[in-house]
Formats: C-alpha cells, sequence, structure tokens
C-alpha cells in the first residue's frame, strides 16, 4: 500500500529541513575556506547565508511540530463529540464542535505556512 498523502508530507517536510541544515553547513565551511579570498565581504556573504539557511531549517521544524499537535488535538477532540453524541450530552458535544472548528483552522494556517 503506497503512503497517504500526510507521511508524503512528512518525508518532504524532512527532506526540506534536512536541505536546510546541510546547506546552512556547506555555507558556513565556505565562510571558514573564503579566508584566502581577496574580499571579506565574501566570506560574511557565506556566513550570513548560512545563518540564514538554518533560521529556515528552524522554522520549518517548528510549523511542523504544531502541525502534528493541530493533528492530535483534532482527533482527540473528535473522539470526545462522538462519545459525547453517544451519551446525547449536547452541551460537551456542542463545546467541543466549536474547539475543533478553531484547531482545523489552525491547522489550515499552519499547512498553509509550509507550502
Amino acid at each position: 500500500m503506497g503512503a497517504t498523502v500526510a507521511e508524503q508530507l512528512n518525508d518532504l517536510l524532512n527532506k526540506a529541513i534536512a536541505r536546510e541544515i546541510g546547506v546552512s553547513i556547506q555555507y558556513m565551511w565556505q565562510h571558514v575556506m573564503a579566508i584566502g579570498m581577496e574580499s571579506p565581504e565574501i566570506k560574511d556573504i557565506f556566513q550570513d547565508i548560512a545563518i540564514e539557511e538554518m533560521k529556515h531549517a528552524e522554522k520549518k521544524e517548528m510549523i511542523e511540530a504544531d502541525l502534528m499537535a493541530e493533528d492530535e488535538a483534532i482527533e482527540l477532540y473528535r473522539e470526545i463529540i462522538r462519545i459525547a453524541d453517544v451519551e446525547k450530552d449536547s452541551t460537551t458535544r456542542l463545546l467541543f464542535e466549536e474547539i475543533l472548528g478553531k484547531e482545523e483552522e489552525h491547522k489550515h494556517t499552519f499547512a498553509i505556512l509550509l507550502k
């Protein structure tokens, strides 16, 4: 059986993070090796880009973790809603339907940020 869309997205996110970390290391190494280059500004360019790439990786990791947390919350709240419905507890069901709506909005926001 093939990977789910969520698994494919997770794989792509991991590749993106690995890429950001890899090029960050590459640029930092180039910054170190640029000592022999005539212009010291070239070293600074490599360093600046390396730092920026590392920040990209950090942001992707944070948003990915936030997205996974929203998925967990959504699953939990759907289960609460299901049980409340079975138990005919409309107050709990309505409360968690409202919260679920907000969690789904958060998930959508994080998914957009990852694109």
